[in-house]
């Protein structure tokens, strides 16, 4: 099977999963709106911008460093062993790290986020250590295109996580806590994918030969300096990412007087959560199958498989915000009934965040190809510079309603993002193809 029909292959096998992932995650957060009350559900939405934020961070840039590497060292057929334990070592460093500051951390994590609840607190520090081992299976599923298992790790995750929220609804389970449980114990129960996909693996192939003892060290090998440099730039990247998805809710929480209203942010800002769900399968295959194709000078595949992944965002794009403006309101109140008579989902508003997806997919889908060409500290400039002006926008807005200070910025910012990678994307081919690339995308790679 060629290369290019790997790749679409293994996306429509992983769009299944993570679509149906999606709709799970949406209809955890629309059964916790109606078991909980609204303060209730403030603290899970907190609770769960709060853990993806800290997950993002920290293990997303494994996840991606190992999966570039693995594909890489897959297209020129070396042992794979060097890149898992360097990245091992890093995913490592990143869950010890975070469980000093944690405990050393607890009042202010425990009192100032999360509303006193100890509990929570206790669910946060499991669910992060949890999704260590969670995130890396991810990187080496994709890394070797077992794409179908990745889909079935996180769909499992999302499905186990929804049973939760389901019990509190039949009435088998009361409260937020058992609501809470659910965001811990999913990432474990989904680790039961990987020995089935390593036993898949054992029996389908034969491993790579051993390097021979006081041989070179090959120059697809990944020395620790490599890998963390490459993942600093994945962390910059992970941290403007969730700025422009969780912040909002953060700082809506901190500064609003009405308690519930960030909630509410975050129920208006699950339309571009639930998108990028989906979307995440064929940037997950994309990243692997770009980097293989970097690896071996596949320029024109290259090409063809990130213009045909743009196309696709902007049809889907384009139907989702026809949708919003059609019947989003009308959409999202009977999904997550606002509680608060003051609360209202605005149309124009909606179809902004619409808008603003599309320019998020396609800047994401921008990113893996800047990321498989190696230049990740370039695509990290313009992430790190677009998170930073959507908060000053939220510091500085001169709109009196937050919620629509909220989308406007998310769309705006998005589509500078965008064009920001596209203009990388633009000098990276100039440099794969020999020609010079402009001094300012040379300086920031």
């Amino acid at each position: 099977m060629s290369d290019t029909r790997s790749y679409g292959r293994g996306a429509r096998i992983l769009s299944v999963g993570i679509a149906t992932t999606g709709l799970v995650t949406f209809a955890y957060f629309s059964l916790a709106k109606h078991a909980l009350d609204d303060a209730e559900y403030e603290n899970i939405t907190v609770l769960w911008a709060v853990l993806f934020l800290i997950i993002s961070l920290i293990y997303r840039p494994v996840e991606q460093l190992l999966a570039r590497s693995i594909s890489v060292r897959r297209a020129r057929s070396l042992d794979r062993g060097p890149a898992v334990r360097t990245a091992l070592r890093i995913q490592a460093g990143f869950a010890a790290l975070f469980l000093a500051v944690a405990l050393a951390a607890r009042r202010p994590i425990q009192d100032g986020v999360l509303a006193g609840s100890s509990f929570l607190y206790w669910v946060l520090v499991v669910a992060v250590l949890a999704y260590a081992a969670s995130y890396f299976a991810r990187g080496w599923l994709a890394g070797n295109a077992h794409f179908g298992s990745y889909g079935g790790l996180v769909l499992l995750e999302a499905c186990s996580r929804c049973l939760f929220a389901l019990a509190v609804v039949v009435g088998l389970a009361t409260g937020q806590s058992a609501v809470a449980v659910g965001i811990a114990a999913a990432p474990l129960v989904s680790l039961v994918v990987v020995p089935l996909a390593l036993r898949r693996r054992a029996g389908a192939s034969a491993p790579a030969a051993a390097a021979e003892p006081g041989a070179k060290r090959s120059s697809g090998d990944l020395s620790l300096r490599e890998g963390g440099g490459f993942a600093g730039a994945v962390l910059v990247i992970m941290a403007a990412e969730q700025a422009l998805l969780n912040a909002p809710v953060l700082i809506v929480d901190a500064t609003a007087a009405n308690e519930a209203l960030a909630g509410f942010a975050f129920t208006v800002l699950l339309i571009t959560r639930a998108p990028l769900q989906l979307f995440q399968a064929i940037q997950t295959t994309l990243l692997p199958h770009l980097s293989g194709l970097a690896a071996t000078e596949g320029h024109d595949s290259f090409r063809d498989a990130l213009r045909v992944t743009l196309l696709a965002i902007a049809g889907f794009a384009a139907l989702v915000v026809a949708a919003l403006a059609l019947i989003g309101p009308w959409a999202m109140e009977l999904l997550f009934p606002p509680k608060d008579a003051a609360f209202g989902y605005d149309r124009f508003g909606l179809v902004l965040v619409g808008v603003g997806m599309g320019f998020h997919l396609a800047a994401g889908t921008l990113n893996q190809a800047a990321l498989a060409r190696g230049r990740a500290r370039a695509a990290a400039t313009a992430w790190l510079a677009c998170g930073a002006l959507f908060l000053l926008w939220l510091a500085l807005s001169p709109l009196e309603d937050p919620i629509l200070a909220v989308e406007a910025g998310y769309c705006s910012v998005t589509a500078v993002l965008a064009l920001a990678l596209w203009r990388i994307e633009l000098g990276g081919r100039r440099g794969a193809t020999g020609a010079p690339a402009p001094a300012s995308a040379a300086a920031a790679a």
